[in-house]
């Protein structure tokens, strides 16, 4: 392992010194014991099919899949995943009571061109002995994912990496995220507003507020994470690139006349 823990170094200076991306360091899956994990991929297909399943449904579905899970370990497990069944939408980010909530900005806009809607969010991704989390920006119009991280810790580093990387093609007129701590941080915030971009953040509840980005992981997961078997974190992150290729180059999109993200994110960005 290049980047350990040092008492002199920190993560973040190791990583600095080796040129890489803080978010490299955490390509180790967080581990759970091996029960546990199996009965998490099975919530976590549930949660993506039916994101309305709370903890006692979630309970039920599991028993009728073998797994002897009560009501009080399927709450933990869900609260482990960081998902939730108030609203639509995995729970990975909390909202910091001390940090500055700005208003939803999008509600009865229509987005008609490329960068004028960016939006970002988290979600947990499964591997063989453990998990991760993936984050991504994708531009609203064209559906093009414009950068992408893997992580094994909710840090904000790895949030702020991903919108850094994204602005390198291009910067929005509006940036979406939800209240998660992570969006509502000053250091996040900060790349926003010195790029002259407008910050919009979802509604408390409200899991429409971010349908794009929604979208597009049920997408992710159905055509590439559910039918793999990530051994590592460097396989799931040589895997997901070649995905995330295809998906902007070749992939059609019904919404875009079965053209490609890509196709349509620089045609009309040129």
């Amino acid at each position: 392992m290049l980047v350990e823990p040092d008492p002199k170094l920190t993560i973040e200076r190791q990583c600095a010194l080796l040129e890489l991306s803080r978010s490299t360091y955490y390509y180790q899956p967080g581990r759970e014991d091996e029960f546990n994990l199996a009965a998490m991929k099975e919530i976590d297909v549930l949660f993506t099919e039916h994101p309305y399943y709370g903890k006692r449904r979630m309970s039920v579905e599991l028993r009728k899949k073998g797994y002897d899970v009560g009501i009080d370990l399927a709450r933990t497990l869900m609260r482990r995943m960081g998902l939730e069944a108030v609203y639509p939408k995995p729970k990975l980010s909390q909202r910091c009571p001390t940090h500055k909530v700005y208003p939803y900005l999008l509600r009865g806009m229509e987005t008609t061109r490329v960068n004028q809607v960016w939006s970002t969010d988290i979600t947990y991704l499964r591997m063989r002995n453990g998990f991760l989390y993936l984050t991504a920006v994708i531009d609203w119009y064209s559906r093009y994912v414009l950068a992408w991280r893997l992580s094994n810790s909710l840090d904000g580093m790895f949030c702020r990496e991903v919108v850094t990387e994204a602005l390198c093609s291009g910067c929005p007129e509006v940036f979406n995220t939800d209240q998660g701590s992570q969006y509502t941080a000053v250091e996040f915030t900060r790349i926003l507003e010195a790029a002259g971009i407008r910050i919009s953040m979802d509604g408390r509840g409200r899991a429409l507020d971010n349908v794009w980005i929604e979208r597009f992981w049920r997408t992710v997961k159905q055509e590439e994470v559910y039918i793999r078997d990530y051994r590592d974190g460097g396989e799931a992150h040589e895997s997901l690139a070649r995905y995330f290729q295809y998906y902007n180059e070749q992939r059609p999109h019904s919404s875009l006349g079965y053209r490609a993200p890509g196709i349509i994110y620089r045609g009309a960005s040129q």
